[in-house]
């Protein structure tokens, strides 16, 4: 094996290597987006499920984030983590992070599970479930079916940075496609076939994921930069300590727009009860289902902004541990291009086909106050989309750094103080469209100060080599 085995990451064009190694990153994102998404879809123009059952999806869906939260705060911290240690040719600690990870992610995984069936029915409640009767009852069923799968979606996702960091991007996208592929299968079989409901969405999905973890399963025994050792699956504290803080930013960032989701749900049940349409029984779970819709089409969007900065941190913390702090700023002034470009086209796309949007979640089977206020969610909610990509892509970019705490605490700036705040005052004033005034001020908000972050880095990074080591080394 070569000294450095991942040393083309210092000398290949940097455009190359951000498409090498965002675009496996965002399509990987994008499938696993696509999950509960698909999940979704079926649910919705299932006759017998409608909007009670989009309405579950949507009480459930931030209870994944929970688990996708602490996923990625492993495996992305180890992915910079061993990246950087790859740059300064130290595998000894590459390896012995990467084992230490696995078992960390097996436990959580384990935990997490026990913790969400023992408190099923209060944590439901809390992020709205008890909109009505059916609704709660779907979204008991479907997420009971989630958490039994919940240990295999947290391995799958912590080991797909790892396995980026270790040199193989389109591994980690064929197999998260894999599992998405087998949900997509077998959702319509489950769902219209067999009848199964919310049960037969979530039993689909829990396969897929057990089909990604499998498959990086078996890439751990065949890693390339990185040879794994039974010395390696320990838990090393004292790296653990080291890693963890680098992934502590896509926690938070994670873990806040939960508290966010909370947030914003519960003001939606809230208001919804007191207005005039949406306060009769039958249309109650109306404005839940719609939000959701419009977070799933804003999950799709954020994860190609997340994908292109994700797939990039092997490639900055290799640069930034070789000291070759020109490339990473060149790759900086890309990404956040890249980056402005998604939010604009995805903004096109929601201000003139809302209506076809809808279509796709079953409106056809629904009342008119369904799409109306869907089209309202779309265009009020992510009219600010292309800040919210280019504030996203600058946090994960400051992580890949090794700049942890500046990444973090704009993170929650953003998710806690703005996402939360603004979700819980501003419906005071304007009742439920308050409840959509809360995403584009935060994140114009956001953007204020993440410019102000974004040209302080940029001169950071034309430091002299020595200020570029205490950079890496901070």
């Amino acid at each position: 094996m070569d000294q450095k085995s991942n040393a083309f990451l210092e000398t290949e064009p940097v455009g190359r290597l951000m498409a090498k190694y965002a675009v496996p990153c965002v399509i990987s994102l994008l499938v696993a987006a696509l999950y509960n998404i698909v999940d979704q879809i079926f649910i919705a123009n299932a006759d017998y499920l409608g909007s009670c059952g989009n309405a579950a999806n949507t009480v459930v869906f931030p209870l994944t984030v929970v688990a996708l939260s602490i996923a990625v705060m492993i495996g992305d911290g180890c992915c910079a983590f061993v990246s950087i240690s790859l740059g300064r040719n130290d595998k000894d600690a590459a390896h012995k992070s990467i084992g230490s990870a696995v078992l960390l992610c097996a436990t959580s995984g384990l935990i997490l599970t026990a913790v969400y069936l023992v408190l099923q029915e209060p944590i439901l409640t809390l992020f709205g479930g008890r909109v009505n009767e059916e609704t709660f009852y779907h979204a008991k069923e479907y997420f009971f079916w989630i958490t039994v799968g919940a240990p295999f979606y947290m391995f799958g996702q912590a080991l797909n940075p790892i396995i980026r960091s270790d040199g193989s991007p389109k591994f980690a996208m064929a197999s998260t496609l894999a599992g998405a592929f087998v949900n997509m299968i077998l959702d319509p079989v489950f769902i219209f076939v067999f009848c199964w409901g919310m049960m037969g969405a979530a039993v689909a999905t829990a396969l897929g994921q057990i089909v990604t973890a499998a498959l990086a399963v078996w890439y751990l025994c065949r890693m390339k930069a990185v040879r794994l050792e039974r010395s390696s699956f320990r838990f090393h504290g004292s790296l653990a300590k080291k890693y963890l803080p680098l992934g502590i930013c896509s926690f938070l960032s994670q873990i806040s727009l939960v508290m966010a989701m909370a947030a914003i749900q519960n003001m939606t049940l809230k208001y919804s009860a007191i207005d005039p349409i949406f306060g009769q029984t039958q249309y109650a779970q109306i404005p839940m289902a719609a939000l959701g819709i419009v977070m799933k089409f804003f999950q799709i969007v954020i994860s190609i902004a997340v994908g292109l900065a994700a797939g990039c941190i092997p490639v900055v913390g290799y640069n930034i541990g070789a000291g070759r702090r020109d490339r990473a700023k060149s790759l900086f002034t890309r990404l956040l291009t890249a980056e402005a470009i998604v939010g604009a086209v995805a903004l096109l796309i929601v201000e003139l086909f809302p209506r076809q949007l809808i279509g796709i979640f079953g409106a056809a089977n629904e009342s008119a106050y369904y799409t109306d206020y869907a089209v309202k969610c779309f265009r009020v909610y992510l009219c600010m989309m292309a800040l919210a990509t280019v504030n996203k892509g600058a946090f994960i970019y400051l992580q890949s750094l090794g700049r942890a705490f500046a990444s973090t605490a704009i993170s929650m700036v953003r998710e806690v103080l703005f996402g939360v705040g603004f979700a819980l005052l501003l419906p005071t004033w304007f009742g439920l469209d308050g409840v959509l005034y809360s995403m584009p001020v935060s994140d114009l908000l956001t953007f204020v100060i993440c410019l102000a972050v974004i040209i302080y880095t940029c001169r950071a990074l034309d430091f002299d080599h020595a200020d570029a080591q205490k950079l890496c080394e901070n």
